[in-house]
């Protein structure tokens, strides 16, 4: 699939900085990795959103003065 975007000058602008940094070799290279970023930080949001609703649908005990000084002292 080839896509051809119009990218505004101000963006053109950073992203041939961002290349002739050393950071990408091409805007190419520079969008892939930008989709690669939002699909992890999607996939980890996901898996936090799945790990809270964990919790909250486990079994759990009153959070309570004791509940945290014990806490502390196991920390330490």
């Amino acid at each position: 699939m080839n896509v051809i975007l119009a990218i505004p000058e101000d963006l053109q602008t950073y992203i041939e900085s961002q290349i002739k940094a050393g950071a990408y070799t091409s805007a190419v290279e520079y969008f892939l990795d930008l989709v690669q970023q939002d699909r992890h930080r999607k996939q980890a949001q996901v898996k936090l959103e799945n790990l809270l609703q964990e919790g909250l649908d486990s079994d759990s005990e009153p959070v309570t003065a004791e509940y945290w000084q014990n806490l502390r002292a196991s920390i330490q």
